[in-house]
């Protein structure tokens, strides 16, 4: 048995799709353009390219970017004030600030400073209180990817048992209430699990966001499960000095076991940034009470 593989790029490549068409649609009907502002602090290379790919894909879909590249030594008190000229700013829909953070800046409290309503990444106490009681909220684009994935891969979830390792409140926390929105049986995992790879293999859904490079064996999952690996960890390469991407899930192994799983690179990744430009849509629609239509 060899599991699918699925194909994180082509299923973002369709969502870009949708929301241009969304985009086109709107602006022809008068609307305005939705406008993304995405502000790097430092000069992290990671962050860097992240940032320009964004910016660039947000350009393919007809998204306005908005960029503010500010120094290392900015102070707390100057990211704030930007942050609320950005709250301000009615060509702004969507503010993204880029983590990590420069040690001096306290970043829960810049996230926090952001409005709800434009908090595309979904980290906002007001956004995770509605996700947590079934409101309506901008939610994290990792999970919702995620998310996505699955029901396209498995249909209706319900009844599906779902195992997230790892406890983020980037992924791990928010991707157990999306699955548990869908009536998923649900169980979270962490560093204090007894007996992880049994609980594993009691999963139809294998989320991993852990961090820890191909901790998930093959012989952890369930025959036919799906695995969404969300993992990006750099380890030493075949050649000397060189490196390579791998998952949180030993991909050699779990490939023979699984129905279906997502590769690293090429699965979650490519997700994250097509979720974030359906977020600044949904953003720019209800801060102009316009009609929102779900990409997939």
């Amino acid at each position: 048995m060899s599991a699918k593989i699925i194909d994180g790029n082509a299923v973002s490549a369709e969502v870009r799709t949708a929301v241009a068409a969304q985009i086109a649609s709107l602006q022809s009907q008068g609307a305005p353009t939705p406008g993304l502002a995405v502000v790097l602090v430092g000069a992290d290379p990671a962050s860097q390219v992240y940032v320009r790919n964004k910016n660039k894909r947000a350009a393919e879909v007809g998204i306005a970017s908005f960029e503010h590249y500010l120094p290392a030594e900015t102070s707390e008190t100057d990211l704030l004030r930007l942050v609320d000229q950005l709250n301000q700013d009615s060509k702004v829909h969507g503010i993204l600030v880029q983590l990590p953070l420069p040690k001096q800046i306290d970043a829960q409290k810049v996230l926090e400073s952001i409005d709800p309503a434009k908090d595309v990444d979904g980290f906002h106490p007001f956004n995770v209180g509605h996700l947590v009681t079934g409101g309506a909220a901008l939610v994290p684009c990792t999970p919702l990817g995620c998310l996505l994935l699955a029901k396209r891969e498995l249909g209706d979830l319900a009844s599906k048992r779902a195992i997230v390792l790892g406890r983020s409140n980037i992924v791990g926390k928010p991707m157990a209430q999306l699955l548990l929105r869908e009536s998923a049986t649900v169980t979270i995992a962490h560093s204090r699990t007894q007996d992880l790879p049994e609980e594993c293999r009691r999963a139809d859904i294998v989320v991993a966001a852990v961090g820890r490079p191909e901790m998930v064996k093959g012989d952890w999952i369930k025959p036919g499960a799906l695995v969404l690996d969300v993992g990006i960890n750099r380890v030493p390469g075949a050649e000397p000095g060189k490196t390579r991407l791998v998952g949180d899930v030993a991909f050699a192994e779990a490939v023979k076991v699984a129905g279906a799983i997502t590769p690293v690179p090429g699965g979650i990744g490519p997700m994250t940034i097509a979720i974030l430009l359906r977020n600044v849509l949904e953003a720019c629609c209800r801060l102009h009470n316009l009609p929102f239509h779900e990409v997939l």
